[in-house]
C-alpha cells in the first residue's frame, strides 16, 4: 500500500515563489540581453562630422532656394502695388468717363428728347436752331467718342484686375515657399545641432579647429590685379568682412551668407548683382577657372548652391557654412561649377 505525504501550505507557498522569482530572473535576463544585442553603437566622431557636413551643405542649398523665394515675393509685392495703384486711377477715370455722359443724358433728358424736325418746326428763329442742332451733332459725336473710351477704360480696368488677382495668388504662393523652405533650414540646423552636440571634449574641438577657420588668415593678393576698379573696391569690402557670423538669408552688414556677402561686397562697389547663388552664375561674363582675377566669383558645385569671391593667390573669401565666420580657403575646396566676372 503506497504511503502519501501531505506537503505544508508553507512549504508549497515557499516553492511557488522560487518559481516565480526565477521566471523573472530570466526573463529581465533575456531581456537585457536582447537590448544589448539591438542596441545601435554611438556613430564614431569622423561620422558625426561626416553628417553634420552634410546637413550644412543641405542647409545651405535650402537657404538659397530661401533667398530665392524671398526675391521673388519681394518682385511680386513691387507688381502687385503698381497693378493697384495703376487700378484704382483706372477706376477714377473710368468713374469721370462716366460723370461727364450720365451730365450729357440728364440734359438730354430735361429737353424732353423732342424730334428735331418738330424743334425746327416750333422755333422761332430757325437759322439759330440750325446753328445749335449742329453744335449738338458735334456733341453727340464727342458722346459716341467718349463712350467708346469708356468701354475702352472699362476693358482695361477690367484686365488690370484679372493681373492683379493673378499676381496675388503667385505672391501667396511664393509666401508660401518662403516658409517651407525656411523650416526646410530650420530642420536641417537643428539636426546638425545635435550630432555637434553629441561630440565632447577633444573630438569637439578638433571639429571646431578644422571647420570654424581658427587661426586662419587672408595671405596678401599676389595674383593679378583686379579686372576693374570696381572689382577692386569689392575686393576690400569682402576682405573687410572676413570674421563676420554666418546667418542664412543675411546680407550684411554684420552676417552673412554666401550670396548675401557676394552682392553686400558688390553693392559697396556701387554694382548691383542678384540675391542667389544660383542668379549671380549668370550675372556677368564667365571665364575659365585658370583665368580668374581678384573680383570674379567662384560658383561652387553643380547647382549652383555655393559662392565665394575669387581675391588672389588661389583663395576666395566665402561665408562657409552656418556655425562658421566668413573666412578665406582655398579656391579649389569644393567641385566649381562656374567662375563668373561681373
Amino acid at each position: 500500500m503506497a504511503s502519501h505525504r501531505r506537503v505544508s501550505q508553507s512549504g508549497l507557498a515557499g516553492a511557488t515563489r522560487a518559481t516565480v522569482l526565477s521566471a523573472a530572473a530570466v526573463t529581465a535576463a533575456a531581456a537585457l540581453s536582447a537590448g544589448a544585442a539591438s542596441a545601435v553603437p554611438a556613430p564614431a566622431p569622423a561620422e558625426v562630422t561626416s553628417r553634420v557636413d552634410a546637413l550644412y551643405e543641405q542647409a545651405e542649398k535650402a537657404t538659397e532656394q530661401y533667398n530665392g523665394a524671398n526675391e521673388r515675393a519681394r518682385e511680386l509685392r513691387a507688381d502687385v502695388a503698381a497693378l493697384q495703384d495703376r487700378v484704382a486711377r483706372g477706376q477714377e477715370h473710368v468713374n469721370r468717363l462716366r460723370g461727364r455722359l450720365g451730365a450729357v443724358a440728364s440734359a438730354q433728358y430735361r429737353s424732353g428728347g423732342l424730334d428735331p424736325a418738330l424743334k425746327l418746326l416750333l422755333s422761332e428763329d430757325p437759322a439759330h436752331y440750325l446753328d445749335k442742332a449742329a453744335a449738338l451733332d458735334r456733341i453727340h459725336g464727342r458722346q459716341a467718342g467718349e463712350l467708346r473710351e469708356l468701354q475702352s477704360a472699362q476693358r482695361g480696368l477690367e484686365q488690370e484686375r484679372r493681373e492683379a488677382t493673378g499676381k496675388l495668388a503667385a505672391l501667396e504662393a511664393s509666401r508660401q515657399d518662403v516658409v517651407r523652405h525656411k523650416k526646410d533650414v530650420e530642420g536641417k540646423l537643428a539636426s546638425a545641432r545635435r550630432l555637434l552636440n553629441s561630440l565632447t571634449g577633444a573630438d569637439r574641438a578638433a571639429y571646431d579647429r578644422a571647420n570654424r577657420g581658427v587661426g586662419r588668415s587672408l595671405p596678401d593678393v599676389s595674383g593679378p590685379a583686379p579686372a576693374s576698379g570696381r572689382a577692386g573696391a569689392a575686393v576690400q569690402a569682402v576682405r573687410g568682412a572676413i570674421g563676420s557670423p554666418y546667418a542664412w538669408g543675411g546680407s550684411g552688414p554684420s552676417a552673412f551668407d554666401c550670396s548675401g556677402l557676394m552682392q553686400w561686397a558688390y553693392a559697396r562697389a556701387g554694382v548691383s548683382i542678384p540675391r542667389t547663388s544660383q542668379a549671380q552664375r549668370g550675372a556677368g561674363r564667365q571665364v575659365q577657372v585658370s583665368q580668374a582675377r581678384p573680383g570674379d566669383l567662384v560658383i561652387y558645385r553643380d547647382d549652383a548652391s555655393h559662392v565665394g569671391m575669387y581675391v588672389g593667390n588661389g583663395q576666395v573669401v566665402h561665408a562657409p557654412y552656418p556655425g562658421a565666420r566668413v573666412r578665406s580657403d582655398p579656391v579649389g575646396m569644393m567641385p566649381i561649377s562656374s567662375v563668373t566676372r561681373p
